[in-house]
C-alpha cells in the first residue's frame, strides 16, 4: 500500500448507502452520542487543551443543516457551517490543524472542511440558476426547480518530483515565503489521463521533458476540493527555463542541497511535512 498522506486516514465508517433513508439519519442524529465538527471560515473548531489537538465536537442536536460524515467508534458524526462553538475552542487553519493533529483526526477534519465548503459555494443550480436544497445527508444538492442533482466534486491535481540521478527539478511561485521551491504540480484537463497530465505540466511549467512516470501516493486537499495525485518522473531532454507565467524560477538542485534543506542547514527552504510534495521529496532522497 503506498504511505497515508496528512488528510487522508479519517478513522470512520462513511455508510454511505444509508444516506438516502431519512429516517435512518434522523436517528443517528438524535442519538445521544452524535457530535458534529464546526468549520467556520478561517477553519474547523478545535480543542488543544491537551496535545496532540483534536476537533472540538457539538452535540449534534445543537447544529443546523447537519451533514452526515459516518460513524467512529463513539458514534455518528456530522458537520455544519458556523463561527461560534460552545466553550473555548479555537477555529484554526486546516494546515495548521493538520501539524498538530493525529493522522485519523487530520483526516476527519479535511473530509468535514471539504464537504462543508462545497456547500457553502454549491448553493445555487448550475443548470437553471435557483436555490437548492441539501439532501442525501448532505452529499446532494437538489434543485427544487429543474430537478437537477448536484454532487460533490473533486478536482485531480497531479504533482510530480522531476529526478535526473542525484539532481531534482524544483521551482517555486513569487508569492511563496522567501526561498521556498517545490514540487511542480497542475489541474488534470478533460480527456487527459493522469500520466499525459504529469508530461505536460512539466513541460509548460519548465520545459523539461520526462520518461517513467510512476505513481507514489496521492493526498487529499480541500483548499478547496482537490486531489493531489503524486508522481515520480525521470528527466529525459531539455533545459529548464521558465514557461508558462505561473512559476518565478525553475532549476536543478543536488542531492546534498535538498538533504542539507531537509535537515534546516541550507537557506533553500522546502514544502511543510504536512504536504505531499514534501513527500515526494523525502522519498527522493532516502533511495
Amino acid at each position: 500500500m503506498p504511505p497515508t498522506n496528512t488528510f487522508a486516514g479519517a478513522a470512520i465508517d462513511r455508510v454511505s448507502d444509508r444516506r438516502q433513508d431519512d429516517a435512518w439519519i434522523g436517528e443517528q442524529l438524535r442519538s445521544p452520542t452524535a457530535r458534529a465538527i464546526v468549520v467556520s471560515h478561517e477553519g474547523p473548531f478545535v480543542d488543544c487543551t491537551s496535545d496532540p489537538c483534536r476537533p472540538a465536537f457539538v452535540a449534534a442536536a445543537d447544529i443546523d443543516d447537519p451533514v452526515f460524515l459516518g460513524r467512529d467508534a463513539d458514534g455518528p458524526l456530522f458537520a455544519t457551517a458556523g463561527d461560534h462553538v460552545p466553550g473555548a475552542y479555537t477555529a484554526m487553519s486546516l494546515r495548521d490543524a493538520g501539524a498538530r493533529m493525529s493522522q485519523a483526526d487530520a483526516g476527519l477534519l479535511a473530509y468535514a472542511t471539504a464537504i462543508v465548503g462545497w456547500h457553502g459555494s454549491h448553493g445555487f443550480c448550475a443548470r437553471c440558476g435557483h436555490a437548492t436544497d441539501l439532501a442525501a445527508a448532505g452529499h446532494e444538492r437538489r434543485c427544487p426547480s429543474c430537478g437537477a442533482t448536484h454532487h460533490p466534486r473533486t478536482d485531480p491535481v497531479v504533482i510530480m518530483l522531476v529526478h535526473d540521478g542525484d539532481r531534482v527539478l524544483l521551482g517555486r511561485q513569487a508569492r511563496w515565503p522567501e526561498g521556498r521551491y517545490s514540487t511542480l504540480a497542475g489541474f488534470v484537463e478533460p480527456g487527459e489521463s493522469l500520466e499525459e497530465a504529469v508530461a505536460r505540466e512539466v513541460g509548460e511549467e519548465s520545459g523539461i521533458a520526462v520518461t517513467d512516470i510512476r505513481y507514489r501516493s496521492s493526498q487529499p486537499w480541500p483548499f478547496p476540493a482537490s486531489l493531489m495525485v503524486g508522481f515520480h518522473a525521470r528527466y529525459a531532454n531539455g533545459e529548464p527555463s521558465v514557461h508558462d507565467g505561473e512559476l518565478e524560477d525553475v532549476r536543478w538542485f543536488s542531492r546534498q542541497e535538498v538533504r542539507d534543506a531537509a535537515n534546516g542547514q541550507s537557506m533553500l527552504h522546502l514544502p511543510p511535512p504536512v504536504a505531499i510534495a514534501r513527500r515526494l521529496i523525502d522519498e527522493w532522497l532516502e533511495d
